[in-house]
């Protein structure tokens, strides 16, 4: 993993918009593909997120989201699963390529938010940097330990 992410060259905004893409090949869209990557059982996480990580053959980063109903009504699950969506799309190049992802909002994490709700106050939501931060945190923690195991 470098220690510094490739940036991309502004010598063209098409090159940019597709280095930083989130086309349908790098999304995990079925049920059996979600799965794959929980059977390997390649987790960790933090008061924020919950990261299961599997290797894979593709040679690029791809990622499944999973916000359960106990974040909140749809409004709210929307806006997380926009905010997970982007934190992997700008992160792209910093990430472990040949990894399958899936995010989910920790249960600690949803429990502050299910508060908020009830007391009708947003400050359970986390912010898009919050957000970010953990999950590049966790990406890398998953690929130390897919070493670490073989």
């Amino acid at each position: 993993m470098p220690a510094i992410c490739r940036k991309a060259s502004l010598a063209g905004y098409g090159g940019i918009l597709k280095q930083f893409s989130f086309s349908k090949k790098k999304r995990l869209v079925s049920n059996k593909q979600f799965e794959a990557v929980l059977a390997r059982k390649l987790r960790v996480a933090d008061g924020l997120l919950v990261l299961y990580a599997a290797e894979n053959d593709f040679g690029y980063p791809r990622l499944g989201v999973s916000v359960g109903k106990s974040c909140g009504d749809a409004v709210r699950r929307n806006r997380l699963k926009r905010l997970l969506r982007e934190a992997f799309r700008q992160s792209q190049d910093c990430i472990p390529s040949s990894f399958d992802y899936v995010l989910m909002i920790s249960p600690q994490s949803s429990k502050k938010l299910n508060k908020s709700i009830n007391l009708k106050k947003a400050v359970g939501q986390p912010t898009f940097e919050q957000v970010k931060a953990s999950f590049l945190a966790l990406a890398a923690e998953a690929a130390t330990k897919a070493l670490k195991k073989g």
